[in-house]
């Protein structure tokens, strides 16, 4: 991953911005893309981004207009795509947010909905919106209107709350409501690229705020699409596995009548990185079908001694009146980069539509 910037992008980036301007003094630039196979050869992809916005704030003009120019007029050389962009998209709001005018401002954005086209400029968009969260705002809800889909993603993508590998922006986490449009505008989008990306937002949201959350889920399942069903699934994911009551009726989940067994393990202890089976049931017991989410928690073992829950899906089913669900299932615990075990107590329950079964405890052994 680290090697996406590597010294033939640095020189492919070199290329390109001296059919733009010839006359441009790359210096910096060049001594980045030798550093690439010397002292940051085992540089992190992050580091080597962050050494090439340096190299370009150094070598392309002070003047805003003259380097937004420049990067513009590089646009023309289709060998001017790909990750190289990243750091380019980071060096435009750089020198925007130096310049301080509202009209480079405003011109960065532009930039960024134009080189997003060939590489995302999900990563360089939170520093403007941390900027100026309201004038942000206003070009990504425009760009839910744009004929491009990558643009309207960057509108959904970059304004997400926990945008992976991304900086966090304190804005967006103290204005749930901020980014409501967005998401109102995009759930029917005809590209699933962005569907997607709406659909991972909303459940960022769900993060900060269930409640509105909910209200945005129940306003598409108002004015369903082709698509809603799937994206109110990936949106609401979080929420259901919590079993918040609200997210699963919209999911189309039903049943308050159900008697849910606390789970049969196969052993009560486990080697260290072993793995538990067990099995339960869930019983309808209500005079109509029920319809159930049937997942299971999982309390790992802290380092700490405390006990942290995970939920993991298990199965769906549609139950008639009486009709009771068999489940089983086995859980490893081979080593994951994801998730450090510990040996001692954990427990195990059942989980059916949000409600849960009483809890029963198994202990993983050390290491030897």
């Amino acid at each position: 991953m680290d090697e996406l910037i590597n010294p033939s992008v640095v020189a492919q980036l070199r290329r390109s911005l001296t059919l733009a301007d010839p006359s441009v003094d790359l210096s910096s630039l060049q001594s980045v893309q030798d550093a690439l196979v010397g002292e940051l050869s085992q540089a992190r992809l992050r580091d080597r981004v962050d050494t090439v916005r340096e190299a370009l704030l150094n070598d392309l003009p002070s003047d805003f207009d003259a380097a937004n120019g420049l990067v513009r007029d590089a646009w023309g050389d289709p060998a001017f795509t790909g990750w190289m962009l990243w750091p380019v998209t980071e060096f435009v709001t750089a020198s925007a947010l130096a310049s301080g005018l509202e009209e480079d401002f405003d011109a960065a954005m532009e930039s960024l909905a134009l080189l997003t086209q060939r590489h995302t400029g999900e990563f360089a968009i939170r520093d403007m919106i941390q900027a100026r969260p309201e004038r942000a705002l206003e070009h990504a809800n425009s760009w839910m209107r744009h004929e491009n889909e990558h643009v309207r993603r960057l509108a959904s993508e970059g304004t997400r709350a926990y945008l992976p590998w991304a900086k966090r922006v304190p804005w967006l986490l103290e204005q749930p409501r901020a980014t409501v449009d967005i998401l109102l505008a995009g759930h029917q989008d005809q590209s699933e690229y962005v569907r997607r990306s709406v659909a991972n937002h909303l459940n960022d949201l769900s993060r900060l705020s269930p409640s509105v959350t909910i209200e945005v889920a129940e306003h598409w399942a108002q004015h369903p699409g082709e698509h809603t069903a799937w994206v109110l699934r990936h949106g609401l994911r979080t929420l259901n596995k919590q079993g918040d009551q609200a997210a699963l009726k919209l999911l189309g989940f039903s049943g308050d009548e159900l008697v849910i067994e606390a789970p049969q393990l196969s052993s009560h202890m486990i080697p260290w990185q072993g793995e538990i089976l067990f099995q339960a049931s869930v019983t309808n017991t209500g005079a109509e079908s029920a319809n159930v989410a049937i997942d299971y928690n999982i309390g790992f073992q802290r380092a700490n001694g405390s006990i942290s829950q995970k939920t993991f899906k298990l199965t769906t089913k549609t139950l008639a009146p009486g009709e009771a669900a068999h489940v089983e299932k086995k859980h490893s615990f081979r080593p994951i980069t994801t998730r450090r075990y510990y040996p001692g107590k954990h427990t195990i329950a059942i989980q059916a539509n949000g409600r849960v079964s009483d809890t029963v405890s198994f202990e993983m052994t050390a290491a030897n």
